[in-house]
């Protein structure tokens, strides 16, 4: 029993951990609050991350990428986040927009786009979701209709991520209305293309540097080769896509809680009252056994569910992903949401105000229980991998 492998990331894993936090602390953390006041892109967190390679890992090291495996695209994530949410939400969004081509696009396409992506000279974003095809996806209303050696789309997609700052789309869309889901397909759209623009910045509550608008496709045409995989075969291809990138907003759920608990921890042993810290009482002690023990458990389900994932990458097949995907951001996101809730009372009054980061981390936690999936479909789809 002693070659039995330890359930736990590698040495090189850690040293990523290490290597990500230290830029996270130094270039990313130090514009975290004015990126949320501001209600601005955090250019700053793009710049640090592209100079340290750690913008888009997951890309495979034959389109010139790291090739980091999902436990370490997960890592990363979760690093930035606790600095910064709305930051994290490059390597997220550079992954969950990419993966479709990944798991069914053509040589050259994946040729074409991935490279760019490695290089840092474009991101990409995931476009699936509509007004009235938020949870019912597989409603949408936004058409391709082929016209000889090309496709044009038309309709308009909501909520976004980076619309406007990505350079790259995956886009869903319906080509034969008469197949219901079956008969709609992935596209990749370029922000240049004509037709293409962008409606405002939704007013958030929380990821206020990460820009959330519509993409509006108007009488746009693009090349027949930029259809991801066979036609008819994109709603399949987005479900895959969110069995792997669930794992994402749990790592960025993660990565915001642990950032209100680390907070935490140095207030409450600084904060006196009653003439000692308030570290001492042990209601407050509870309080953060519990925040620790929850975020732990809800980390090791996190990282399990990436090494299913990377599993399920390369060709295995992982019966229960979708199941552990859906668990693990379900798990996280609630965590996260107690996390910075509890944190936000262990500071008082002071965690009410914005001159502290927990209030901010309460508000970004928010959108984890929502986006990809909001927790109430979450728990439907485990639902129903356990029924079957």
């Amino acid at each position: 029993m002693n070659d039995y492998p330890a359930y736990a990331p590698s040495k090189d894993h850690e040293l990523l951990r290490s290597t990500v936090r230290e830029l996270a602390d130094a270039k990313i953390a130090p514009f975290a609050a004015e990126v949320d006041e501001e209600s601005r892109f955090p250019q700053e967190a793009l710049d640090a991350l592209v100079a340290g390679d750690l913008h888009a890992v997951h890309v495979p090291e034959q389109y010139g990428g790291g090739g980091a495996d999902a436990l370490a695209t997960v890592i990363v994530i979760e690093e930035v986040a606790r600095a910064c949410a709305s930051s994290s939400l490059i390597p997220a969004v550079n992954k969950l927009g990419t993966v479709p081509i990944l798991l069914s696009g053509a040589e050259e396409l994946k040729a074409k786009y991935l490279a760019p992506v490695a290089r840092g000279e474009a991101m990409f974003s995931y476009a699936l979701s509509e007004a009235e095809a938020g949870s019912d996806a597989a409603g949408m209303k936004t058409r391709a209709v082929r016209d000889g050696e090309a496709w044009v789309l038309n309709g308009t997609k909501m909520w976004i991520t980076n619309a406007g700052e990505s350079e790259y789309y995956t886009v869903m869309a319906v080509t034969d209305p008469s197949q219901g889901a079956r008969g709609i397909s992935a596209f990749v759209v370029e922000k240049s293309d004509p037709g293409v623009s962008f409606g405002p910045k939704e007013r958030k509550l929380g990821i206020k540097g990460s820009p959330t608008r519509q993409v509006i496709l108007e009488d746009v045409r693009i090349p027949a080769d930029r259809i991801i995989g066979p036609e008819g075969s994109g709603f399949k291809t987005a479900l895959a896509t969110l069995d792997h990138t669930r794992i994402t907003i749990a790592a960025q759920a993660l990565g915001i809680a642990q950032g209100a608990l680390d907070f935490a921890l140095g207030y409450v042993k600084d904060r006196r009252q009653f003439g000692k810290p308030i570290a001492d009482f042990q209601g407050v002690q509870f309080m953060l056994a519990d925040m620790a023990m929850r975020l732990e458990g809800a980390r090791q389900l996190t990282y399990h569910a990436a090494i299913k994932s990377e599993r399920a990458m390369h060709g295995e097949k992982i019966a229960d992903l979708t199941f552990v995907s859906s668990a693990c951001k379900t798990l996280a996101s609630d965590v996260a949401m107690d996390v910075t809730t509890d944190a936000v009372q262990l500071l008082g009054g002071y965690g009410y105000t914005r001159e502290f980061p927990v209030e901010r981390m309460m508000r970004d936690a928010k959108i984890t229980q929502i986006y990809e999936g909001t927790n109430q479909i979450q728990r439907m789809v485990m639902a129903r991998q356990l029924l079957k």
